[in-house]
């Protein structure tokens, strides 16, 4: 799967694996969710969109079946990165 972090209020993280057109959104709140047959078009679309969580909410919420991945944990190096990006440390979000 390619994680991609993203500048976005919503969104951490953007992975998507394109075999099983699987796409897997870590919000800012450290929920990971995973939609399934996400079609590659709309995974390029999320991360080209200058705002990340109105594309969501326009083009995927309600749209693609879910599921709450509670054993996936936020991704370490993303967090690290997002830190060096200026972001506030995962533990205080």
């Amino acid at each position: 799967m390619d994680v991609t972090v993203v500048v976005s209020t919503t969104l951490s993280t953007i992975g998507y694996d394109e075999i099983l057109n699987l796409l897997q959104l870590e919000f800012r709140r450290q929920a990971v969710y995973q939609y399934f047959g996400v079609p590659v078009a709309v995974h390029e679309a999320l991360l080209r969109a200058p705002s990340k969580g109105s594309y969501f909410n326009r083009a995927i919420r309600g749209r693609y079946p879910f599921a709450r991945a509670p054993h996936l944990q936020p991704d370490v190096t993303a967090q690290s990165q997002r830190e060096h990006e200026g972001g506030a440390p995962w533990h205080e979000r």
